[in-house]
């Protein structure tokens, strides 16, 4: 799951679940204790006793949304699960896996491909970089995704090893979601060019953060998420590989090509769900798909925290913006696709509510782009930021 620009600058009518949400970090306060002890073991008993606090959502939280008639639904859908979502899993001998596009450490050449690898890399800017490995922490959050799939009624694994379709599909994505972070961990560690405890105490932070992307534990929304947020993660890692091949390191350009591919997969059969929702329950889906965009899509990483920058994710967002890795305008194109891959403009049969929700989607994306125009026109001044993950260098933002 990926990635990215989270949209605030866009104002949208708040849904009636969620009129007074926001999302924001929320930190422990600091305590400072007057104390005879040198200034230096102060500082260490003061670090000891700070409680654990990572940033966490702090806007009101709706929970089980879903009438209780429309767990039916997911129930009945169970052999079409079977015959047309887990089809788009492949079998674990004919996946990729990360040692396949890695130096081979049981190899006399070991060391001298870990310097081949940095000899393609160490020309690359720190800026890519920086969006790599927001990516990559990102990817390696993966159990928060896992656990927000297990809080969607009627779908979730009820065992941890539930043999329903919709388990064996949660299961099995995340396996293969699992390969995209370690790949892009091991490259980086050997790439030599970032900072990996600050990295690996960013994804800490983030995994013990949680997240709420306001589905209300409704397979309706979190379907819909998930669709988004495939279709995102797509575009970030092509991008990626893209600017890779431009550097001319075509072993990460294939890296993050080949995560991207696994993206669009997973894309698929989550958008194919949501077409069968219209197919069967086209009122209730319109007004749940109106709802989420209403509420915006907050991106997985959202609560992204390095212990040092309580602004991390916005700076990684702007950075990602300025290389066009994901955009705003990303943003709209993915909505717009998904407007047309479900058929919005052509439901019929819709009750009032729905009506207004169908005007609201289709409606959204040009609205979209019309407000990020205005908001790049009123472009604030560059600045450069450090960034812990490349030793504090700084990165224009």
């Amino acid at each position: 799951m990926a990635l990215k620009l989270n949209p605030t600058t866009f104002s949208f009518p708040s849904s009636s679940s969620s009129s007074s949400s926001s999302i924001r970090k929320h930190r422990c306060s600091r305590v400072f204790m007057a104390s005879t002890l040198p200034p230096a073991i102060t500082k260490e008993v003061e670090n000891l006793k700070k409680p654990y606090c990572p940033p966490r959502e702090v806007h009101v939280q709706v929970t089980h949304s879903m009438p209780q008639q429309k767990m039916e639904i997911f129930k009945s859908l169970e052999g079409w699960a079977e015959e047309n979502i887990l089809v788009h899993l492949k079998p674990v001998e004919k996946c990729w896996q990360p040692m396949d596009y890695l130096p081979e450490p049981e190899s006399e050449g070991f060391y001298e491909q870990v310097k081949e690898l940095r000899e393609r890399c160490k020309e690359i800017p720190d800026d890519y970089f920086v969006v790599l490995v927001g990516d990559m922490i990102t990817e390696e959050a993966l159990p928060t995704y896992q656990t927000m799939l297990n809080t969607l009624d009627g779908v979730r694994d009820e065992t941890g090893a539930s043999l329903t379709s919709w388990a064996i599909w949660t299961r099995a994505w995340t396996a293969e979601e699992n390969r995209h972070g370690d790949l892009l961990n091991k490259y980086l560690y050997l790439s030599g060019r970032v900072d990996m405890k600050q990295i690996e105490k960013t994804i800490q932070y983030l995994i013990g953060s949680g997240m709420d992307p306001k589905t209300e534990n409704n397979p309706y929304l979190g379907f819909i998420y998930t669709s988004f947020q495939e279709r995102a993660t797509f575009i970030s890692h092509g991008n990626t590989a893209r600017h890779a091949k431009e550097y001319g390191d075509l072993k990460l350009a294939q890296i993050c090509g080949i995560i991207a591919s696994d993206e669009k997969r997973h894309e698929t059969a989550y958008t194919k769900i949501v077409e069968k929702l219209f197919e069967i329950d086209p009122d209730g889906t319109v007004m749940a798909l109106a709802d989420m965009m209403k509420k915006k899509i907050s991106m997985p990483a959202h609560l992204m925290y390095d212990g040092r920058d309580d602004n991390l994710f916005e700076h990684f967002s702007t950075v990602a913006q300025r290389l066009g890795v994901y955009t705003a305008k990303d943003y709209a194109d993915i909505l717009e696709f998904l407007v047309g891959r479900w058929n919005i403009e052509k439901l019929t049969g819709l009750s009032g509510e729905g009506c207004k929700a169908q005007d609201f989607v289709c409606g959204l994306p040009p609205r979209i782009r019309r407000l990020e125009e205005r908001a790049q026109g009123r472009t604030k001044q560059a600045s450069a930021v450090p960034f812990s993950w490349v030793f504090g260098r700084e990165i224009i933002v």
